[in-house]
């Protein structure tokens, strides 16, 4: 209860008076102005799901509007979380053109908007068109130099440019407030955004909102919430929660982009009630909170003398940027130097491409070659076998062996070629465990080789993140500072972006020095020569022996080795000397088989080869790519490293001008000690009094509007035994020259 009614009332107050609690970066506007790009939509939302119901329904309805806020079409997507993985899924809806976007899963319809989801345990997803009233309605209205205009109109034009949004609450329910039945309202936190050009739009001011300028775009942002002044029955004489979002700026040809705004309900779902029940424990929150601003108040005094410290220091910031422009000027020639050598690079992996391609395009010159000299020979056989009056069928590369086989078995003495056949491949397979340990071992070589590539590619990215902390602090250090401290100013906005940037630009200036790179290169191959890295190579290498990949390409080296093995026993002295004693026949049929087979080894290996070839040509070619990405990357940061010498020279010509505005800043941290002084007069004070004046009704409003807002679940319709929550996404148009 301490915490609850004051977050309600704070964040509305918070949004009237300085807008706060919202941020919205000009990247997330910065989307493709697509009226289809609506099939998902990650929920922005704190779900909080029952536990109760088996399904939860999460509804995003996109409103495609026109440039005065006016819907257009609206389109709303579905997301049914099917919790126990239940076989169906029974939902309601009053969608038409229903189109599953995200799997296969159909629907049965019933009667009264039902559909069955033949889920089988999946999460459905889909989307469809409505015509139905928006809980919301939206107006957008336009003045030029303060008199109405139209948006039509207004493109082009030049002047004091007023846009306003202005929201309609129409979701409401009738609840009883102390004794007496009151409309309140489904309590919509409504959040617009839109990108302003800088070159078109200056002097922005937003009304109910928060600008933030990266010096090219303005993105404004504002919040409202409307019909929450009528729900909390709280006067605007005290406090003022907006419904409104207003712009003003000066604009040279009026044109503007789409408008992004966004409504849910979830601010008041996730608002615990139920320790709202004492006053005293209430008004001890509330010191709580006064006693809170008294140490912001304190705050702001020592962020005024922090300031008034820096100043004090600017000097020392002239000496810093000296040393910079002198490294930077370093950088510029070593990058220059460093292209030139890309240069040469990619000119080789472009004549290593060529070469590789041209010998891969005789592959099937080379291949088919071969081939037809294999099918002479075979042909020769054929002719040899037909006139010593043997009648086998046709030889072919395939079934050669085979039928040569038979042959030889059908001779005299075929026992001793089968006894030497045998003989031999008996040998050789008891041989079989080296070979297979010496294939592994060549294998292991190769897999150990790049192992260690890729653990020495993580232990070098690990030193040089480890030695970029210690050049970060070092330079830090150089300024008086340490990382915690800058660390700090930079998120309290005391660092200005360009100090940042050059802060950044002197750590990777010392990054790329020769220094720097040999340190990380001996840690690197310190930390490769720990047993714990050995551990980590060897680990990884055993667990590569043991994939399937690894495993097939040793079983089939060893298997062309125990062949080739084969084959040269046959052809050695001590078995041709066996098959001497064998007949003629058999002596010419075993002669034509081992010169068959002494062929096909190099045939089958010719294969291979040109395998290879290709595989290196397609190597060679991503080679080509990456040189000249890298041939890219250097021009790039040979003209990166000549901006960055440049913007380096600029910043030191800018330094005075830096330091004048640090002294800006120091007045302006003091006016924000006297802003926050304001507003703990105008705002903090103001709560207290609503807060202890009107406590009792006030608690009844908030529950009524909890109650109201959990209530409201769905705008195309949900079953009464699902949970859900919804909200809404407006775009308009944009008003473009």
């Amino acid at each position: 209860m301490k915490k609850s009614i004051i977050k309600i009332i704070a964040v509305c107050l918070c949004a009237a008076v300085s807008f706060g609690g919202v941020v919205l970066t000009a990247s997330s506007l910065n989307t493709d102005n697509n009226d289809n790009n609506t099939e998902k939509s990650s929920s922005v939302s704190t779900e909080k799901e029952s536990k109760d119901n088996s399904a939860f329904k999460d509804e995003t309805v996109y409103i495609l509007a026109n440039a005065d806020g006016s819907a257009n079409k609206i389109i709303v997507s579905d997301w049914i979380k099917n919790r126990l993985k239940d076989k169906s899924i029974t939902d309601r809806t009053e969608l038409s053109d229903i189109e599953n976007v995200k799997g296969d899963e159909t629907f049965t319809d019933g009667n009264d908007n039902v559909k069955v989801w033949d889920s089988e345990g999946n999460d459905i997803y889909y989307q469809g068109n409505i015509d139905k009233e928006l809980p919301v309605d939206m107006k957008i209205s336009y003045k030029l130099d303060d008199r109405e205009i139209s948006a039509s109109e207004l493109k082009g034009k030049s002047g004091k440019v007023t846009i306003r949004f202005d929201y309609t609450n129409k979701q409401f329910e009738y609840k009883e407030i102390n004794g007496k039945k009151e409309k309140i309202y489904v309590p919509y936190t409504m959040i617009t955004g839109v990108i302003l050009d800088n070159n078109i739009f200056k002097n922005v001011d937003i009304k109910n909102g928060k600008l933030i300028n990266d010096g090219s775009r303005t993105a404004v942002v504002g919040v409202s919430f409307p019909g929450l002044q009528e729900n909390l029955g709280i006067s605007e004489k005290d406090l003022e929660i907006p419904n409104y979002v207003e712009i003003t700026a000066d604009a040279e040809n009026f044109e503007l982009g789409m408008t992004l705004t966004v409504a849910a309900n979830e601010l008041f779902n996730e608002i615990d009630t139920d320790g709202l029940n004492k006053a005293d424990d209430l008004k001890d929150s509330m010191k709580e909170l006064t006693d809170s601003m008294d140490k912001l108040l304190d705050g702001s005094s020592e962020l005024y003398d922090g300031i008034s410290e820096l100043f004090d220091k600017s000097g020392e910031l002239t000496d810093g940027t000296n040393r910079l422009a002198d490294g930077a000027e370093t950088l510029k020639n070593g990058t220059d130097k460093l292209d030139e050598g890309a240069a040469s690079l990619k000119t080789g992996a472009e004549q290593l491409y060529d070469g590789l391609n041209t010998l891969s395009d005789k592959n099937s010159e080379l291949n088919g070659g071969a081939k037809q000299v294999f099918e002479t020979l075979l042909s020769t056989a054929n002719n040899q076998l037909a006139a010593a009056g043997l009648e086998v069928p046709l030889l072919t590369i395939d079934n050669y062996s085979t039928v040569l086989d038979d042959v030889i078995s059908s001779l005299d003495e075929n026992a001793v070629y089968n006894k030497a056949v045998n003989t031999v491949k008996t040998e050789v397979e008891k041989k079989r465990p080296y070979i297979t340990e010496q294939v592994t071992a060549a294998v292991r070589q190769e897999v150990t080789k790049q192992v260690t590539e890729v653990v020495k590619k993580e232990v070098a990215a690990k030193v040089t993140q480890a030695v970029r902390e210690n050049v970060r602090m070092q330079v830090l250090a150089a300024m008086n500072t340490d990382i915690s401290k800058y660390d700090a100013a930079v998120k309290a906005g005391i660092i200005d972006e360009q100090t940042r940037k050059a802060v950044e630009n002197e750590i990777e200036k010392q990054m790329k020095s020769d220094a720097v790179l040999q340190t990380i290169n001996a840690k690197t191959e310190e930390q490769m020569n720990t047993k714990e890295i050995q551990a980590t190579v060897e680990n990884n290498v055993s667990k590569q022996m043991e994939t399937d990949n690894v495993k097939q390409q040793i079983i089939s080296n060893t298997e062309i080795q125990v062949q080739k093995a084969v084959s040269d026993n046959m052809a050695s002295d001590e078995v041709q000397s066996q098959l001497a004693a064998a007949s003629e026949g058999a002596k010419s049929v075993i002669s034509l088989k081992s010169s068959l087979d002494n062929y096909n080894t190099f045939y089958t290996g010719l294969q291979a080869y040109t395998n290879g070839v290709s595989q290196a040509a397609e190597g060679a070619d991503e080679l080509k790519d990456g040189t000249e990405e890298i041939k890219n990357g250097t021009e790039q940061l040979k003209d990166g490293s000549a901006e960055l010498y440049d913007g380096v020279i600029e910043m030191k010509n800018s330094v005075p001008a830096l330091i004048d505005g640090i002294k800006q800043i120091k007045d302006g941290s003091e006016q924000l000690k006297d802003g926050l002084s304001k507003f703990n007069e105008e705002g903090i004070q103001k709560l207290a009094d609503i807060v202890n004046n009107n406590f009792e009704d006030l608690v009844a409003r908030i529950r009524a509007t909890k109650e109201v807002s959990l209530n409201y679940k769905s705008f195309a319709g949900i079953d009464d035994n699902t949970d859900g929550q919804v909200k809404f996404i407006y775009k308009t148009d944009g008003i473009e020259n």
